[in-house]
């Protein structure tokens, strides 16, 4: 499971992203909304290569793997309002959908829903995401120079989520109430993103799943064949070292069942319903 890619912006990390994608094969590749950042691509946003071989990594793993893809849509995504549902062969684009495996069952959702701020004051919810934008800016600035300093990098987003009571208490509201969500639909366990939190934990008897973001944390979920869920994180990978069937470290096998994104596709597909 991977969302929160926001393709478009300075701070989408998509080549990361996409080798990523090369080192696993998976049955089901569920794209957990914000992928495409359409709020900064109609303001100052611009569309790289990079972002277009993000899609191209997606079309391959339906072509050669029969892998199956779900794009949920998000709230950076909400273009794609205008044409959902959608089905075309092993792609399926929605709002969100109930997953089951292992006898368990799991409701997907992107979470921007239970934002009471971007559902009902989008204004507010675009202030928001300017003030956001502008952080990462600072936060490029600041690990320009670590960088030159051989320092590792440092999330000053993740750094002022952790110390801002507020932004604390939100974090906290926000997987109680979709904990219980999950509960109230009769469902094993929730799985979302949006806030760029990644997190496995239970709540309440409710198993709790965020992906967390590619923009700064680099994160992923990932299900074995066993049903037990994981967060990957891309900065423990060891790419050079490890054989192509196994990343040790990681305990996991290549061969997945779930990847679970929060995005999606490639130029072919994307372009009859362009910005």
């Amino acid at each position: 499971m991977i969302s929160d890619v926001h393709l478009g912006t300075k701070g989408s990390k998509a080549k990361e992203v996409s080798r990523f994608l090369k080192t696993y094969r998976c049955e089901n590749l569920i794209l957990n909304g914000d992928i495409i950042d359409g709020w900064q691509l109609k303001k100052s946003g611009s569309w790289k290569r990079k972002h277009t071989r993000f899609f191209n990594r997606m079309l391959k793993m339906m072509e050669q793997d029969n892998t199956k893809v779900f794009y949920l849509r998000g709230n950076h995504d909400d273009f794609l309002d205008q044409i959902l549902p959608l089905k075309i062969g092993n792609l399926s684009i929605q709002t969100d959908m109930v997953y089951e495996s292992h006898g368990k069952k799991y409701f997907i959702t992107h979470g921007d829903i239970f934002d009471s701020i971007t559902t009902n004051l989008r204004w507010i919810a675009y202030l928001g995401d300017i003030g956001y934008t502008f952080l990462l800016w600072i936060n490029r600035m600041v690990n320009f120079q670590r960088r030159k300093r051989g320092l590792p990098y440092f999330s000053l987003s993740q750094y002022v989520k952790g110390k801002v009571k507020s932004a604390v208490s939100y974090i906290d509201q926000y997987e109680e109430e979709l904990s219980k969500m999950a509960k109230a639909k009769g469902c094993d366990g929730i799985i979302c993103g949006h806030i760029h939190h990644p997190e496995n934990r239970m709540i309440d008897g409710i198993h709790y799943l965020n992906s967390g973001d590619w923009v700064e944390t680099m994160s992923a979920l990932a299900e074995d064949h066993d049903g037990n869920w994981q967060l990957i994180y891309y900065n423990e990978i060891d790419f050079k070292q490890k054989p192509e069937n196994e990343i040790a470290p990681l305990e996991i096998h290549r061969e997945l069942k779930t990847v679970a994104f929060q995005g999606l596709l490639n130029s072919e597909i994307i372009h009859p319903f362009q910005f």
